[in-house]
């Protein structure tokens, strides 16, 4: 890769709160030692970058996966999010995620459908009985 390919790729993932190094093997070998990292060991060999991502995992790996896809020197090995070691295809699948804000609010969107649907079951029940008692009331002033 050149270097403005480099620089690039930097400051795409500088945008989603990310940093990218040219690392050598033994040194990420040693820094990851007895961490969740210590999983992708198998993977370094050859020429390596790390990408670290600090507020969104998945906004990082959607940009490197897009970066890689534009530059053909430039493939992704692997990946640990969450202390959990994901291959090539595995980063694909989780850069289709959405982001994150947006996993949020389909979680409170789910957990919120419940307690919405018994508020609604129980409003009906209370403006039946209120229409009910409006009947006879009507039906005996009549």
């Amino acid at each position: 890769m050149t270097v403005a390919q480099m620089a690039e790729l930097r400051k795409q993932l500088k945008e989603v709160g990310g940093e990218y190094k040219v690392c050598k093997n033994t040194l990420v070998s040693l820094a990851a030692k007895d961490t969740p990292f210590e999983l992708a060991k198998s993977y370094l060999s050859g020429p390596t970058g790390v990408a670290f991502g600090y507020e969104d995992p998945i906004a990082v790996a959607k940009k490197v996966l897009e970066f890689s896809t534009k530059n053909d020197k430039f493939a992704i090995k692997s990946g640990v999010i969450d202390g959990t070691l994901f291959d090539a295809a595995q980063i694909k699948e989780v850069a289709k995620l959405p982001a994150r804000p947006i996993l949020l609010g389909m979680l409170a969107g789910v957990m919120q459908a419940p307690a919405q649907k018994f508020a609604a079951a129980l409003n009906a029940t209370v403006a039946q009985l209120g229409y009910a008692l409006e009947a006879v009331k009507n039906k005996k002033t009549a």
